[in-house]
């Protein structure tokens, strides 16, 4: 690697790591229902204006079940709005393109199921399918909405955590309207003006039709046929900056465009895609100071983060080496020798204006969370730095994974960590002085391994069914690859495409929406029963015997748990996939 790539990675995680304190207090003050420095004053009429409107209590309390079935219903009421209104957008206002319905009717099934699972999986192309209405009232609302679930999860798993004998978890309705109002708008509105300060379109007009300064000829659809003087290009804009935004912000990934952020109008230059980096990995890591001042030890947020930092440094590095180094066939056939200036490296699938590093940097965060942007196609990644996207999306999307859900998710990791050290002591299982027991381990395993499971069926459905053979166009282990990560992506809520894979079928509409329901809620469920469990549980004060959990030991023991479990679940199908073609790339190289 060069001393820019290493800098250029510093440069991004010290920045983040600056901003957690600040951030991740701020965030402790809006979960804990106290007045909200800056903004409360401000937002808090609107909040309490929600609240009259909607007929909620901010003093009524749900346990975990009543929770939960708030949850799922508010998110069967998004699904069903985002599935309609692509059906209706054909008749709806502010569809300047005239777009008709989205179809066929499995495009709309997974489009909803995606967005309302924080997926953002895109089996269509944005610019010319959705109308600035539904793109604007059922993808960007989402956006927020399914975010906002992520977080009241988590809010509900620490404070299981934080208290003791009791059945009450707080307020789903003011938990989801808090995070709306406080964290995801504000942050939002100030990227979304940054953007468009730099040249991201925010507008409701018209695509714009330009003349060419240099015509050409378009060949006729046959060999016979005439062809025809090109002299006008259409250039779709639309609402870009407040759905870029939120996008990031959110960890949701779904884009405008249809290349996602590699488009010149959803990422115009180095420093938006350097801010767009910061936006996506700060609420992940911001919150795990928010879980240390929640607990009152944050120590504790800290251990979690360094996991969660060393785990994507780990995956993050060994791609850009992999980008920097390109393919070595292309140096050996056509004498292409690095210099100084021209550093070479694999630019295939790559904008020119990000290159190698940023684009293997950018590939690293957007997969280590659940946000699936993309500066790139990772189809034109080298096989190791195909590889490392997809492993860490593998890890259960927890380094640092999504708004909410990576914690949440990593918080599972910590009690198998616990329980399989207080085995190795001799001593019942304690996190934070609740007593980790039979019940907990269950539903932990469930959470863990649920995603998992999903990505291996339906890899194995798609390898033996006809309609899932169909939608491969390269052979071999590319092939498989561009397979097991399209079920890797949608079954751990990332969203983002090895391409190369047509998934715009039936087949692969339905079976991938069903993925991403299945793993999204059956890991959302499990998480709030041990939030309620916890909850119930007196808090045990720590003795000579209790295991430390925020020490230097207990991160490596804990990553090396996360690593164990991934490695024997997914190595047998990343051999045949990306290792196998990193292995042919090598003996074709000697």
């Amino acid at each position: 690697m060069t001393p820019n790539a290493w800098l250029q990675i510093a440069l991004l995680i010290g920045t983040v790591l600056l901003l957690v304190k600040p951030v991740g207090a701020y965030m402790a003050y809006v979960y804990e229902n106290q007045p909200v420095p800056g903004v409360g004053r401000i937002l808090g009429p609107v909040e309490r204006g929600i609240y009259r409107v909607c007929g909620i209590s901010p003093q009524h309390q749900q346990d975990w079940k009543r929770y939960t079935v708030a949850l799922l219903l508010f998110n069967l009421l998004g699904f069903m709005a985002v599935y309609l209104l692509q059906r209706w957008q054909g008749w709806l206002p502010f569809n300047p393109a005239h777009m008709p319905a989205v179809a066929p009717s499995s495009l709309a099934f997974n489009t909803a199921a995606s967005f309302v699972t924080n997926t953002d999986w895109q089996n269509y192309a944005g610019e010319s399918t959705m109308s600035y209405c539904t793109q604007m009232t059922a993808l960007a609302v989402q956006n927020f909405l399914s975010a906002s679930t992520g977080l009241t999860v988590l809010v509900a798993l620490v404070r299981g955590l934080t208290r003791k004998t009791t059945a009450e978890l707080g307020s789903f309705w003011v938990d989801l309207t808090r995070s709306m109002i406080y964290i995801l708008l504000p942050l939002s509105l100030v990227l979304a003006v940054v953007l468009v300060s730099q040249g991201v379109p925010q507008t409701l007009d018209k695509y714009i039709t330009v003349h060419l300064v240099q015509p050409f000829h378009q060949a006729g659809a046959s060999a016979t046929a005439p062809s025809t003087l090109i002299t006008t290009q259409t250039i779709a804009v639309g609402p870009v900056a407040s759905q870029e935004a939120i996008k990031e912000l959110g960890t949701n990934g779904g884009g405008f465009f249809n290349a996602n952020s590699a488009h010149p109008l959803e990422n115009p230059n180095g420093l938006t895609n350097f801010l767009e980096e910061v936006a996506i990995l700060l609420l992940p890591l911001a919150f795990c100071y928010t879980f240390g001042r929640m607990v009152n030890d944050t120590r504790q947020g800290w251990a979690v983060l360094a996991a969660m930092v060393i785990l994507l440094l780990a995956l993050m590095i060994p791609c850009v080496m992999a980008e920097q180094a390109g393919n070595p066939l292309l140096a050996r056939y056509c004498n292409q020798q690095p210099t100084p200036l021209q550093p070479g490296g694999n630019m295939v699938g790559k904008e020119a204006r990000f290159g190698p590093v940023n684009s293997a940097i950018f590939a690293a965060v957007t997969t280590g969370t659940s946000t699936g942007a993309v500066n790139s196609m990772f189809d034109s990644f080298t096989p190791l730095g195909g590889l490392c996207p997809m492993w860490l999306i593998q890890l259960s999307e927890v380094a640092p994974g999504g708004v909410g859900s990576g914690l949440y998710g990593m918080l599972m990791f910590v009690l198998i960590t616990v329980f399989i050290a207080g085995l190795m002591i001799g001593r019942t299982p304690e996190y934070l002085g609740k007593k980790i027991e039979a019940f907990e381990m269950k539903m932990a395993s469930v959470a863990i391994l649920v995603p998992p499971s999903l990505v291996l069926l339906g890899t194995a459905v798609a390898c033996v069914t006809a309609a899932g053979l169909a939608g491969i166009t390269n052979p071999g282990p590319h092939g498989f690859s561009e397979m097991l990560y399209a079920m890797t992506s949608q079954a751990n809520n990332n969203g983002s495409a090895f391409a190369g894979l047509n998934g715009d079928t039936t087949f692969y509409n339905v079976l991938g929406a069903l993925l991403m329901l299945a793993a999204r809620f059956w890991t959302i469920i499990p998480t709030m029963a041990i939030a309620g469990s916890l909850a119930r549980k007196k808090i045990i004060p720590a003795g000579s015997g209790t295991l430390t959990t925020n020490s230097p030991l207990f991160v490596f023991i804990l990553i090396a748990i996360i690593v164990v479990v991934i490695a024997l679940t997914f190595f047998p199908a990343l051999a045949l996939g990306p290792i196998a073609e990193q292995m042919q790339m090598m003996a074709r190289h000697r």
